[in-house]
Formats: structure tokens, C-alpha cells, sequence
């Protein structure tokens, strides 16, 4: 009979127990859903398959580039722009890596601080010719023979990154000519018959230029002479002239970042890599050295005075040729000759 009692009590203090007694159950507010959402934690996304894979890609990059041509023939162009990118950042990125990895329909292309030479930009640019923007700058081995190979094929090419280095703001200097319109001499019956290409060629497309460091002399003349070209645009709510500043203008942004935003960065900051070693010098070791700057301003000055010299060349040829004829016996014969030669002819 006592267990019984026993048992009837347990069994009627458990229906009074109140499991949740800190919350009115007539108020909605702190329901089970806004309790379940306060205990939920933000979590980031895992990087993707592709990601984690051109990681281990790029951290071997090394070992493949010998063979990188027959790999990637069947890569997608996303996945060789991001191999191109990470070669960039390893220091790795030169004409054949480059070469290697281009694809028709890129739209983008960064050069910036590699190796790549005029030969590997022109066949770039050959292939590639739907590019939009490409960097170029702090690249020492590209000359404005590369760049007018560029903007001949690239006829979309709205954006070009230059300088960021002396020999690199050389180069800009020297291509000033290629970005301006100029007019050529042709002959027709009326302006209406002539084709637009056949009176003109330049960067036609280029809208903006990014120059960090470019001087008041070439910022005149391209001001002057070329207006529609934007050298160095800042971010602005209002845009340029009525045109949206595009992304790609923007120097402190690289081209290829968001290409490679979602892989790891120690991808191309990899343990045991060292990088080229560089002399010691007491000056920047972006600056060129004296013997070099003596001999760009050699060759600069020796192009300048080259149509002068070949017109004294001339001057002096002449000059020998009548001295020859009035001093010399043969020569006066022959004059003689030749007059008597014009008179008889003239007379028949």
C-alpha cells in the first residue's frame, strides 16, 4: 500500500514540473527558433575542390613547367589564368609558361613584374585578341615593340598598366607615339569612299591609362593630343565623362585578383622557394645603374641625330663630287663630254 502512495505521488509532481520556467510561454519572442538562431555561429565556406587542387598545383609549379604545355591543353581558360596568376606571384611567369597557358578568350591579362619578353607578348596578343586590360608594368624586358604588336591585334584593349620602375617608365615614354592618333596620307577622290582603318591607326580603344609615376611632359602631351585617354583615374561616384570607371583602372587592385581569391596565399609563398638573388647596391634596387642609364641616353641621342647625320652624309657626298669635277682632268672630260652629249642631242 506505501508503494502504491508512493508511486501516485512521483507520478503527480512530475505533471507539475515546469521544464521551461525562465521564459513565458505566451510570449513569441524567445521561441525555439530565435533560441536555436542565437546559438548558431557564422561559419566561413570551405574552399572549393578546384581551389584546394590549384593549390597543390602552384606549390609544385616548379616541377610541371617542362611539361606544362601538353598538361594544361585541355585545362579550362579560368583554371590557366589562375595557374598564370599564381606563376606571377612565384616569380615563375616568363614566355613559355605564358605561352603555355594563353587562351582566345581571355579578357585579362597580367604581366606585371614577370619575365616575359616582347616575343612572348606579341604571340599573347596574337592569340588573345578579345584583351581588355593587361599590366605591363615593372616588366624590364618589354620595349615599345611589344606594345605596338599589342595594340595592333587587341583592338578591345580599353585599359593598359604601365611603369612602376625606370626601365618600365622607358618604355612608356617611348610609346607615347603608338598610343596617339595619327592620320595617313592617302589619296582619293572623296573622303566618303575612305575607310576609317585606312586613314588612321592608334590605341583607338584605350580609354584608361594607369602611369603612377608618369612626368608632366608625356602627361601634356597626352593631354594635348590625346584627351580621351584617362592617365591614373581615381574612384568616383559621378565616372569619367559619363563612363563607368571600370575596376580594371584601378591601380591598386591587381588584374588577376579575383582569380585567385579563393585559393590559399602560402600557395605562392611556399618553404624552400628563394628568389633570384639580387647584387647589393647603395641606391633602389628597382633603379638602373649608371652604365645603363649612360647607355639608354646614348642610344636615345644616337636616334635623335640619326636623319641629321645621314643628311650631312649627303651634303658631304655632293660637296666631294663638284670639288672631284673642278680639279680633276678626268672629271673636267667627262663634264665636257656631257655638255657636248646634251647640245648635239638638242639639236637633233
Amino acid at each position: 500500500m506505501e508503494e502504491g502512495k508512493a508511486a501516485e505521488n512521483i507520478a503527480s509532481l512530475l505533471k507539475k514540473v515546469d521544464l521551461n520556467p525562465n521564459f513565458n510561454r505566451k510570449s513569441s519572442y524567445f521561441g525555439p527558433t530565435f533560441q536555436s538562431s542565437r546559438l548558431i555561429r557564422k561559419r566561413t565556406e570551405p574552399p572549393s575542390l578546384v581551389s584546394l587542387c590549384l593549390g597543390v598545383v602552384g606549390k609544385h609549379l616548379e616541377d610541371i613547367i617542362a611539361d606544362l604545355s601538353e598538361i594544361v591543353i585541355c585545362f579550362p581558360a579560368q583554371i590557366k589564368m589562375a595557374i598564370a596568376a599564381i606563376s606571377r606571384r612565384r616569380k615563375l611567369l616568363n614566355d613559355d609558361v605564358i605561352i603555355s597557358l594563353a587562351d582566345s578568350s581571355w579578357e585579362i591579362l597580367d604581366l606585371s613584374g614577370s619575365d616575359v619578353t616582347d616575343s612572348g607578348l606579341m604571340k599573347v596578343a596574337e592569340l588573345c585578341k578579345f584583351l581588355r586590360a593587361v599590366d605591363i608594368s615593372r616588366c624590364n624586358k618589354i620595349t615599345a615593340d611589344g606594345v605596338s604588336e599589342l595594340i595592333r591585334y587587341c583592338k578591345s584593349l580599353q585599359t593598359l598598366r604601365c611603369g612602376g620602375c625606370p626601365r618600365s617608365d622607358y618604355t612608356a615614354r617611348n610609346c607615347l607615339s603608338i598610343l596617339k592618333p595619327k592620320l595617313n596620307d592617302i589619296e582619293g577622290d572623296s573622303w566618303e569612299e575612305l575607310d576609317t582603318a585606312e586613314i588612321g591607326h592608334g590605341a583607338e580603344s584605350l580609354r584608361w591609362l594607369v602611369w603612377p609615376k608618369i612626368d608632366n611632359n608625356s602627361m601634356e602631351i597626352l593631354a594635348t593630343e590625346c584627351p580621351r585617354i584617362i592617365v591614373n583615374p581615381k574612384p568616383s561616384p559621378f565616372g569619367f565623362r559619363g563612363i563607368e570607371l571600370p575596376i580594371e583602372a584601378l591601380a591598386d587592385i591587381a588584374l588577376d585578383d579575383s582569380v585567385v581569391k579563393d585559393i590559399d596565399p602560402k600557395t605562392w609563398a611556399v618553404c624552400g622557394f628563394t628568389p633570384r638573388p639580387v647584387a647589393p647596391s647603395a641606391s633602389s634596387p628597382s633603379e638602373l645603374s649608371m652604365a645603363e642609364k649612360f647607355r639608354l641616353a646614348f642610344v636615345e641621342r644616337d636616334t635623335r641625330l640619326a636623319p641629321k647625320r645621314a643628311k650631312n652624309a649627303r651634303q658631304h657626298q655632293r660637296r666631294a663630287e663638284r670639288e672631284w669635277m673642278m680639279t680633276s682632268t678626268e672629271g673636267k672630260a667627262l663634264a665636257l663630254a656631257s655638255k657636248a652629249r646634251r647640245s648635239l642631242h638638242n639639236k637633233n
